[in-house]
């Protein structure tokens, strides 16, 4: 058990039976009444941000989970394997467990697998990912001078916005946590 003054940001904690991670936390005292703690918690499994405020000295479980480096290697047709590059051990994840991550995965790429003992809770992707554009309009001469996007998918289905010059067979940045281009490669 901890307690509020124990909170970091990081922290995973049990709240109404689901892991949430603390993404942000505040400590209020008011001039009239109890201190209190303002939170901002997001599902490690779901992803969903909620605010919270607890009071203050309020005893949490905290979640302790281990973090491991795993590389993605296949797709199987059901299932994603990951191996651990040290004892090159493999595992299957389900693309249930993944969500919308999947769409970043690019092959012999480095991953953060988030286990409660033996379960895998989450994965943990790097924050840019390179891929390479497989579908976009074509750009028309004087549309590329203003700030004007245009629908693009990328090799893994993800579909984005980015800048008219980018064409096909383009290589981008990608950022995986809010899914935007960030520049060309």
């Amino acid at each position: 058990m901890a307690s509020t003054s124990d909170f970091r940001n990081g922290m995973i904690i049990n709240f109404k039976n689901e892991l949430y991670e603390i993404v942000k936390f505040q400590h209020v005292k008011p001039g009239k009444g109890g201190a209190f703690v303002r939170t901002k918690l997001k599902n490690v499994m779901k992803g969903s941000v909620i605010e919270n405020t607890f009071r203050a000295g309020e005893k949490v479980d905290e979640i302790r989970l281990e973090k491991h480096k795993m590389e993605y290697l296949y797709f199987d047709g059901t299932n994603y394997v990951l191996m651990n590059p040290k004892t090159y051990e493999q595992i299957e994840v389900s693309s249930e467990l993944l969500g919308d991550k999947k769409l970043f995965f690019k092959e012999n790429m480095s991953l953060a697998v988030l286990k409660k003992g033996d379960e895998i809770i989450s994965i943990e992707l790097p924050t840019t990912v390179n891929l390479k554009v497989d579908e976009c309009e074509p750009a028309i001469k004087g549309n590329t001078v203003t700030g004007a996007t245009k629908n693009a998918v990328l090799e893994t289905g993800l579909k984005i916005q980015v800048p008219m010059f980018i064409s096909q067979n383009d290589v981008v940045k990608v950022d995986t946590r809010s899914e935007e281009y960030l520049e060309r490669v």
